[in-house]
């Protein structure tokens, strides 16, 4: 799995060969509070960059997941409709939200490292 990436809507992106899964970094769960219920995308669906790609509903407000970058919805995590709480308890790993197989890669430049979003959040703090 490679360097995850970050957009700044807050979504993370590893790429793994030309599929990469995709979730909300910690600092979104954190905003969003008790993540109560995930609208997922079907798969085969193509999405653009920037695309809204699922629906997150918490106890505070609802989101939107956007794709970081262009590609096909290869898997859901099926698991966040019986236990959408894992968004809270582990964002970036088995709460992550959907693979795509990555049509642009060279968009994936265009997204932070990991340095770059930790001083992202921390100026939003």
């Amino acid at each position: 799995m490679s360097e995850r990436r970050y957009t700044d809507e807050h979504e993370w992106i590893a790429l793994d060969g030309d599929v990469a899964a995709v979730g909300v970094s910690a600092y979104a769960q954190e905003q969003l509070g008790d993540v109560v219920f995930v609208e997922l995308p079907k798969v085969g669906r193509v999405l653009a960059q920037g695309e809204e790609a699922a629906v997150i509903e918490s106890v505070k407000a609802a989101s939107e997941l956007y794709a970081p970058v262009a590609g096909e919805v290869v898997a859901v995590n099926e698991r966040l409709a019986a236990e959408p709480g894992l968004v809270n308890a582990d964002p970036t790993g088995e709460g992550w939200f959907l693979r795509l197989r990555v049509s642009e890669p060279a968009q994936l430049a265009g997204l932070m490292d990991g340095d770059a979003y930790r001083a992202f959040v921390e100026s939003l703090e």
